[in-house]
C-alpha cells in the first residue's frame, strides 16, 4: 500500500530529474538559436545590399556585428549572471533577439537594420559564456555529453539558418519575412527557462564568486588568440562565401546550399569532439587532426571554389571549424571551478570576439578596394597560423587557477 511517505519521497526524487531535463532543454533549445541570426544574413546578403542600398564596406559591417555584439554582450555577461541569474538572463536575450530579428527585417533602414541586428545577437553573446559556466556548475561529471549536445544544436541552428532562409525568401517572395520568422524558434526557446527553477540547494550558475587577475595567465591569452582566429575565419566564410561563390559564377540558390553544407556537415563532428576531447590525453590529437583541414579547406575554395568540386572543399572547412566545440570543453576542463570557468569563457570570448571582429570587415574593406579576393584569402592564411600555435599552447593539461596566485587550486 503507497503511503503519503512514499508519494512525497518519488516527487522529492521527480522534482530535481524534471529540473534538470528542463534544464538541458532549455540549453539545446537557446543554442540552435545563437546563430541563426547571423548565417540568415550570409544566405541573403547580396538581396540584402540590393534592398537597402548597402555598400561593400558597409556590408563588410555587417558581417563584423556579430563579433562586435559577441565581444561587447559576453564581457558583460558573467556580471549579469552574477546579479540576476542565468535563468533571467537568457531569458530575456532570447526576447531581446526575438524583437531585433523582426524590428530589424521591417525598418527599411540600413541603420536600423545594424542597430538591431545588435539586439538580435544577444541571445548568442550572453549564451556563448553563460552556457560553459551552467554546465560547469550542474553537470560536472558530462561536461563532454552537455558541451555535446550544445555544441551539435549550435550547429544544426546554424546549418539550418542557411539551408532555409532562401527557400522562405522564395516562397513569400520577401526576403524581410525570410529574416523575421526565425524569431518564432527564438520565442520557443524561451519557455523552459520560464519553466525551470534552481534547485533550492543550488544557486543559480553565476550567482558564485569571481575569479579575478585573469589577464595575468597565459593560458587565458592563449584561449583568446585560439578563440579569437577560429571566430575570425567562422565569420568571415559564414558571411562572405555565399558572395565569393557567386562571384566564381555559382548562382544564389546553390551558392547558399554550399553555406549550408559547410554548416551541415559540422554537425556529427561537432557531436564527437566534445566526448572523445573529454578523456585525459585526447586534446592534442584531435586538435592536429582537426587543424589539418585548414589549409586544405581553405586552399581549395579559393582555387576552385564555384566549380563542381566546391562540396569537397567545404567538407574540409567544415571538419577544420568543428575546433569550435573543442575550445568549448577546454573552457571547464582548463577551470577547476566554475569561476574559473566564467573567468576564462569571459576573458576568451570578449576579447577573442574583438579580434575576431577585425576579420569579416576586413574581407570587406579589402575585397571592396582591389575587386579581387587574394587579400582577403592571404589574410585568412595569417589568422590559419596564429590559430595553430594558440591551439597547441591550450591542448596541453593546465589550469586557470594554477597560473592566478591568489586562488587556491581546490
Amino acid at each position: 500500500m503507497t503511503t503519503a511517505a512514499d508519494v512525497e519521497r518519488a516527487n522529492a526524487t521527480r522534482a530535481p530529474l524534471l529540473g534538470a531535463w528542463m534544464l538541458v532543454a532549455g540549453v539545446v533549445l537557446a543554442a540552435f538559436n545563437f546563430r541563426t541570426a547571423v548565417t540568415s544574413v550570409g544566405a541573403l546578403l547580396s538581396e540584402l545590399q540590393d534592398g537597402l542600398g548597402m555598400s561593400e564596406t558597409v556590408a563588410g559591417l555587417l558581417t563584423t556585428l556579430p563579433v562586435v555584439a559577441f565581444a561587447a554582450l559576453g564581457a558583460l555577461a558573467p556580471r549579469l549572471t552574477r546579479r540576476f541569474g542565468a535563468r533571467a538572463v537568457i531569458t530575456f536575450a532570447l526576447l531581446g533577439m526575438s524583437a531585433g530579428l523582426v524590428i530589424r527585417a521591417y525598418g527599411g533602414h540600413t541603420v536600423v537594420f545594424l542597430l538591431f541586428s545588435l539586439l538580435a545577437l544577444a541571445a548568442g553573446a550572453i549564451g556563448n559564456v553563460a552556457v560553459p559556466v551552467i554546465v560547469k556548475e550542474y553537470f560536472p561529471r558530462a561536461v563532454g555529453r552537455m558541451t555535446t549536445a550544445y555544441s551539435a544544436m549550435l550547429a544544426i541552428g546554424t546549418s539550418v539558418g542557411a539551408f532555409a532562409t532562401v527557400p522562405l525568401e522564395r516562397w513569400s517572395g520577401d526576403w524581410r519575412f525570410a529574416l523575421a520568422a526565425w524569431a518564432a524558434p527564438a520565442l520557443l526557446a524561451i519557455v523552459p527557462w520560464l519553466l525551470w527553477r534552481p534547485p533550492a540547494e543550488h544557486p543559480d550558475a553565476g550567482n558564485g564568486h569571481r575569479l579575478h587577475g585573469v589577464h595575468r595567465s597565459r593560458l587565458a591569452w592563449m584561449m583568446l588568440l585560439a578563440f579569437g582566429t577560429q571566430s575570425a575565419m567562422a565569420y568571415i566564410f559564414m558571411g562572405w562565401l555565399t558572395a565569393f561563390l557567386r562571384a566564381q559564377g555559382m548562382d544564389a540558390a546553390t551558392a547558399a546550399f554550399m553555406l549550408g553544407l559547410f554548416t551541415l556537415v559540422q554537425i556529427p563532428v561537432f557531436m564527437l569532439v566534445p566526448v572523445v576531447v573529454a578523456r585525459p590525453g585526447r586534446q592534442r590529437p584531435v586538435f592536429f587532426a582537426l587543424a589539418s583541414c585548414y589549409p586544405i579547406g581553405v586552399t581549395g575554395t579559393w582555387m576552385f571554389g564555384g566549380g563542381p568540386s566546391t562540396w569537397l572543399w567545404m567538407v574540409f572547412l567544415a571538419i577544420a571549424m568543428s575546433v569550435f566545440p573543442l575550445i568549448l570543453t577546454l573552457f571547464a576542463l582548463r577551470a577547476r571551478t566554475s569561476a574559473g570557468t566564467a573567468a576564462l569563457s569571459s576573458f576568451a570570448q570578449s576579447g577573442g570576439y574583438l579580434l575576431a571582429g577585425v576579420g569579416p570587415f576586413a574581407v570587406g574593406w579589402l575585397h571592396g578596394l582591389t575587386h579581387a579576393w587574394t587579400l582577403p584569402f592571404a589574410l585568412v592564411y595569417v589568422l590559419m597560423g596564429i590559430h595553430i600555435v594558440a591551439g597547441v599552447y591550450i591542448t596541453r593539461d593546465r589550469y586557470i587557477e594554477d597560473e592566478l596566485p591568489q586562488t587556491s587550486p581546490r
